[in-house]
């Protein structure tokens, strides 16, 4: 599934519940070896795979205990450029590339 911002928060704890799951099968973890890895308790995992509402700290853990914590950048990059910025950004370059071309020029070229 595809999260939007149009997707119901419940709809998308259920996914991310889901693809917790998933990841947490794929590794060969049990419930129990994950969440003793993560230092949380067996009932809490089973609340998050089942796509209700925690805390983000325990998904902190969990994401260290998969060693996915980087996957946070990705989710909240530290530097993020909106797509106006990047376009305000070439047309600065294109301009100081037009500008640098034209002072260059000798004068006699035509």
């Amino acid at each position: 599934m595809k999260i939007k911002n149009s997707t119901p928060d419940n709809q998308i704890l259920k996914e991310l519940g889901a693809r917790l799951a998933r990841i947490r099968k794929q590794r060969g973890y049990s419930q129990s070896k994950l969440a003793e890895d993560a230092g949380i308790g067996v009932a809490t995992l089973r609340r998050l795979e089942a796509g209700h509402d925690t805390q983000m700290e325990t998904w902190l853990k969990l994401m260290k205990s998969l060693q996915m914590i980087s996957s946070i950048d990705t989710l909240l990059p530290e530097v993020y450029q909106s797509p106006m910025a990047e376009v305000m950004a070439a047309k600065k370059r294109r301009k100081k590339k037009a500008d640098t071309a034209s002072a260059s020029a000798w004068g006699d070229e035509g």
